[in-house]
């Protein structure tokens, strides 16, 4: 509607209108979470219910913006089988920062709110940190297999902070967010790491495992999530300016089975499961390759 106005104008007015819609929303959100402290199961389920609709709302803001501001050509499949009364574990590619908008874009209302698994230092970032702290976010703290050979007495910490994360969803369903290479793909990082794959960096299979391994048979469905921008990748400032014009996001929905669930300590789950990973990081480096401008269907 107003994307005719030029990219530094788009962008500057978009911002300030995510900035006053997170200010709007962080004081009811604030509230709600201070009547949620009470040790009441009932009464923090009610709490939380209200919680994750003001979420919604924000985001629905949040994506009213983007509309008004940006011509984006989306290119969205997989959605039909979609629902909000089931529990997700949500898999994905990771390549900006606006892959977070582009996620609660495509997804909002169509699954429970997205949480995603935070590095322990975010919960400082002004207002957005008590934000997800209040939301249920879950924050974790990894530790290097260097530090865990300094430090032994912590060797599945990180497990049993996950597995106090996801007692929160037990309650209520939930979509659980995980980027699988644990950090945006750059050419630079590619090199570095010597990746197999054209399009993406090494998928690290401990987080998924963790949560399932958590959270067991409580959870119904992996969605497997392929981000394109076939234009070239974006940055956050790109997305809310108005300067991306098309985005593919393909969405597979894979069941649960039982050889997907097991103990990450036990190598040979291990192993299986980061093949599991690895295989699905194949079709997913293929699918990319597909969909890059010039490539023949």
């Amino acid at each position: 509607m107003l994307n005719f106005l030029p990219h530094p104008v788009t962008g500057t007015l978009s911002l300030l209108l995510y900035i006053a819609n997170t200010l709007f929303w962080f004081v009811p959100i604030m509230l709600l979470a201070l009547l949620k402290l009470p040790p009441i199961t009932r009464w923090q389920s009610w709490m939380t219910y209200l919680l994750d609709a003001c979420a919604v709302a924000w985001i629905s803001v949040n994506n009213f913006t983007t509309r008004l501001f940006t011509r984006i050509h989306w290119q969205v499949s997989g959605l039909e089988k979609l629902s909000r009364k089931d529990w997700y574990l949500v898999l994905a590619n990771h390549q900006s920062w606006a892959d977070i908008l582009v996620l609660q874009n495509v997804f909002n209302r169509k699954i429970p709110f997205i949480k995603f698994f935070l590095k322990k230092e975010l919960i400082y970032v002004p207002f957005l940190g008590l934000c997800w702290w209040a939301l249920d976010f879950p924050f974790m703290k990894r530790y290097s297999k260097a530090f865990l050979q300094r430090n032994p007495h912590l060797h599945g910490k990180d497990i049993e902070t996950t597995r106090n994360a996801c007692r929160k969803f037990a309650f209520k369903p939930a979509a659980i967010m995980n980027f699988v290479e644990g950090t945006r793909y750059t050419p630079q990082k590619h090199q570095q790491q010597q990746s197999p794959y054209t399009n993406l960096l090494k998928p690290k299979a401990g987080g998924a495992a963790f949560v399932l391994g958590a959270m067991g048979e409580q959870l119904h469905k992996i969605l497997d999530i392929t981000i394109c921008y076939p234009k070239g990748t974006p940055s956050f400032w790109d997305y809310i300016s108005g300067k991306v014009r098309d985005i593919t996001v393909q969405i597979n929905i894979i069941p649960i089975t039982p050889e997907l669930l097991g103990d990450y300590n036990d190598s040979q789950y291990r192993e299986r499961f980061q093949q599991w990973i690895n295989q699905l990081w194949q079709r997913k480096d293929q699918q990319l390759q597909e969909l890059k401008p010039g490539v023949k269907r």
